[in-house]
């Protein structure tokens, strides 16, 4: 590592309490597998690797089915989970966001979880549902392992189960999960809280819409299908984390596909202007 990011490295760590150092080794591996890490700056690599060792601290990891989570494992996702937060200025304070849990449960792939459903007429009805993720309101993270390690094909789609999870963290600090997480009073120029809620929803209820009728068009009258996950189609939470994650892996295709989100994303996640 150059000696100035040696410095910068040691910098970040001095802002935080004492923890666990990620190795250079391990830390080069993963940026090796996903190539959207790879593409930060040296300056954003080495901030990251310090947010990931703090993240890394407070968490605990449980392999499920006999699934052994090993060190790479976690600095794999711990880096992209904190992928979201890396400009949110001193760490201890970013990481806040995602306080209301400790644990993180990795599945060989696919789980199979359980649902009921009432209907109007108050009629219980069970059904099984395939994830590949889950994140549980003031509750543990489910994440497939297989889904979360196939990084070069997703980057391409621009899907990425870890961003997506984490980011429902973030609209879940609001409470009930709505699309819309909690915005400062100046968010986008706004001077009040309300005022930066509707410039939130000036953007994105249209953007949900139309994404919506394309997806709906593809699925029942055979146009092309949008490149974005069809699933953020469902609602208007699951749009913003299927938008989140295409944002982080492949900023470039999500800037063709939705260029009035960008803004608004590069001012939530406070992503400076020479970041590129």
């Amino acid at each position: 590592m150059p000696p100035f990011l040696n410095r910068l490295w040691r910098h970040v760590r001095s802002t935080v309490a004492p923890v666990p150092d990620i190795s250079a080794t391990l830390w080069l591996q993963t940026l090796q597998r996903y190539p959207f890490l790879a593409a930060l700056s040296l300056h954003d690599q080495s901030k990251l690797r310090a947010l990931s060792a703090l993240f890394l601290h407070h968490k605990e990891f449980h392999g499920a089915h006999g699934l052994v989570v090993t060190d790479a494992m976690a600095i794999d996702i711990a880096a992209q989970a904190c992928l979201p937060l890396l400009h949110w200025g001193d760490p201890a304070k970013a990481l806040a966001w995602y306080d209301d849990f400790v644990g993180i449960v990795l599945h060989p792939g696919e789980a199979v979880a359980r649902r009921k459903t009432v209907d109007e007429a108050g009629v219980v009805h069970e059904h099984t549902q395939v994830l590949l993720g889950e994140a549980m309101e003031r509750g543990p993270i489910m994440l497939s392992w297989e889904h979360v390690a196939n990084a070069t094909e997703n980057t391409a789609r621009g899907h990425n189960v870890v961003v997506h999870e984490f980011v429902h963290k973030l609209d879940m600090k609001s409470g009930e999960p709505n699309g819309c997480p909690p915005l400062p009073a100046g968010f986008m120029g706004a001077r009040t809280g309300r005022a930066a809620y509707e410039a939130w929803w000036n953007t994105w209820e249209p953007a949900y819409q139309d994404f919506r009728e394309a997806v709906i068009k593809a699925e029942r009258f055979g146009a092309e299908r949008p490149w974005l996950d069809a699933y953020g189609a469902t609602s208007p939470s699951e749009f913003f984390a299927v938008a989140c994650e295409a944002y982080f892996v492949n900023r470039a295709r999500f800037a063709l596909e939705f260029p009035g989100l960008m803004p608004v994303l590069d001012t939530f996640f406070q992503r400076p202007a020479h970041a590129g």
